[in-house]
């Protein structure tokens, strides 16, 4: 299965997001506060986004679970 995926980083903003899919949604709190899922108007996770990548440790992976009520 082929699927496009985007991903945008804005270097000064230190922000990065990454949509699976190009429609229109809006982003909702996750249970970390760095961290943002975007989901479309039924709910679904399309993307999600995360501040301050640089403060991030990049000896640890990110792992959260996405779609889960904060």
């Amino acid at each position: 299965m082929e699927k496009e995926i985007t991903i945008w980083f804005d270097k000064e903003a230190d922000f990065l997001e990454v949509l699976f899919e190009k429609e229109k949604g809006f982003f909702r709190e996750t249970e970390n506060d760095a961290i943002m899922e975007k989901v479309n108007m039924n709910g679904e996770i399309i993307g999600f986004s995360i501040l301050k990548v640089s403060q991030m440790n990049p000896k640890l992976p990110l792992s959260i679970r996405l779609g889960n009520p904060v």
